[in-house]
C-alpha cells in the first residue's frame, strides 16, 4: 500500500522554517552584524567556535558568522535580481511568441533553443569571463542564461490562454493585442511564473556559488558561500567549521527554495499525488 505523500502545507512549513534562516540572517546582515566581515585579526587566526566567535574565525582571523551574514545577504541578492531580469526578459519575449505565433513565434524559439543548448553554467562563466568578474556581471549573466526557460514557461502557457473564450471576445471588440497580452493574459501566468521563479532562485543560487567557488562570482574580500568553501578545502581537517557553517546556510537556502516549489506544485495541480 501506497504511503500517503506530505501535504502541500508540510512543504511549506518546511520550507519557511530553512528560507527564514537565511532571511534571518540577510537581516542581522544589515542590522547588527557582531563584526565587519572583512576584519582582519591575525592574533586569532582559525579559532575554534566560541563566546566571542559563534562560528570560529578563518585563516586571515575573520569572525566566520559575519561572513555567513554577509555571504547570505550578496546571495539573496544576486538570486533575487537575477531572477527579475530572467522573468521580465521571458515575459518580454514569450507573451509575443505565444500570442501572435508563426514567423515570430519561430524566430524568438529558435533564439532561446540555442540558448539552452549549452550548459548555463558554461554561458555565464563564458559571459562573466569576458566582461570581468564582478557581482552586477554574475546578476547579468544568470538573468540572461536563465531568460529563455521563463520565456519556455510564458510561451506555453499563452498558447493555452489564448484560445479561450474571454480572450476571443477580446479580439471580436477589437482589444488591442499588448493590452490583451498584459492585462488578460499575463495575470493568468502568475502561478506558472510564481513557480518558475522559486526554481530559478535555488538555481540560480547554485549557479552563483560555483562561479564564486571558481573565483568567478562575488570578488575578494566580500563574502560569498561558494568562495568561503573553496578557502575553506585547505582546513578542512583542522578548521571544520570553516567548511560546515556556510555549506549550512547554502543548504538551507536551495532546500527551503525546493520545498517551497513542490508546495506550490501540489497546490497548483489540485491535491496530493
Amino acid at each position: 500500500m501506497r504511503g500517503r505523500r506530505p501535504s502541500s502545507t508540510a512543504f511549506f512549513i518546511t520550507g519557511a522554517v530553512l528560507l527564514g534562516i537565511v532571511i534571518l540572517a540577510f537581516v542581522f546582515s544589515l542590522i547588527c552584524s557582531p563584526y565587519s566581515p572583512n576584519l582582519t585579526d591575525v592574533t586569532a587566526k582559525l579559532e575554534a567556535p566560541s563566546p566571542a566567535h559563534i562560528f570560529g574565525t578563518d585563516n586571515f582571523g575573520r569572525d566566520v558568522f559575519s561572513r555567513v551574514l554577509a555571504a547570505s545577504k550578496y546571495t539573496i541578492f544576486i538570486s533575487v535580481a537575477g531572477v527579475l531580469i530572467a522573468a521580465v526578459l521571458g515575459i518580454l519575449t514569450g507573451l509575443p511568441a505565444g500570442y501572435f505565433g508563426g514567423i515570430p513565434d519561430h524566430t524568438i524559439m529558435l533564439f532561446n533553443n540555442s540558448i539552452m543548448c549549452f550548459p548555463g553554467i558554461l554561458l555565464a562563466l563564458v559571459a562573466v569571463a569576458v566582461f570581468g568578474a564582478s557581482m552586477f556581471n554574475v546578476v547579468w549573466a544568470l538573468g540572461l542564461v536563465f531568460a529563455p526557460t521563463f520565456a519556455r514557461v510564458v510561451r506555453t502557457g499563452t498558447l493555452e490562454i489564448k484560445e479561450r473564450d474571454y480572450i476571443t471576445h477580446a479580439k471580436v471588440m477589437g482589444v488591442r493585442p499588448v493590452r490583451i497580452m498584459l492585462s488578460h493574459i499575463l495575470p493568468n501566468l502568475m502561478p506558472q511564473l510564481l513557480s518558475a521563479t522559486v526554481i530559478g532562485l535555488a538555481n540560480m543560487t547554485l549557479f552563483e556559488s560555483g562561479m564564486s567557488y571558481l573565483g568567478l562570482g562575488v570578488q575578494p574580500p566580500d563574502a560569498s558561500f561558494g568562495k568561503m568553501l573553496a578557502d575553506a578545502q585547505a582546513y578542512m581537517t583542522g578548521a571544520p567549521w570553516l567548511v560546515i557553517f556556510p555549506s549550512l546556510m547554502l543548504v538551507s537556502y536551495i532546500l527551503g527554495l525546493y520545498f517551497i516549489s513542490e508546495g506550490l506544485r501540489v497546490t497548483l495541480s489540485g491535491g496530493e499525488d
